[in-house]
């Protein structure tokens, strides 16, 4: 494993069968790379951050990666471990 240089967040809601199925992914791939993939729930971030849920909210799941949009609907998986490596 190599030391976590970087952060990945997925993006999601309650309910969201995608976004299920792209955490099961990110943990995977993530743990490749000895990173735990963090998740913020748009709809319940919306009391502080609405924007959020504004920018996001009709494309969930969204990958973040160091904070910034890598993927959203699916994971693009030989992308973000490209991106890892780096």
């Amino acid at each position: 494993m190599t030391n976590p240089t970087h952060s990945v967040t997925l993006l999601t809601r309650a309910g969201c069968g995608l976004c299920a199925i792209a955490l099961r992914q990110l943990r995977a791939i993530c743990a490749e790379f000895g990173i735990e993939p963090g998740t913020v729930d748009v709809d319940e971030a919306a009391a502080t951050d609405p924007g959020l849920r504004a920018e996001y909210g009709d494309r969930l799941p969204v990958v973040l990666l160091d904070g910034r949009e890598h993927s959203y609907f699916d994971v693009d998986e030989t992308r973000l471990r490209a991106d890892l490596k780096r």
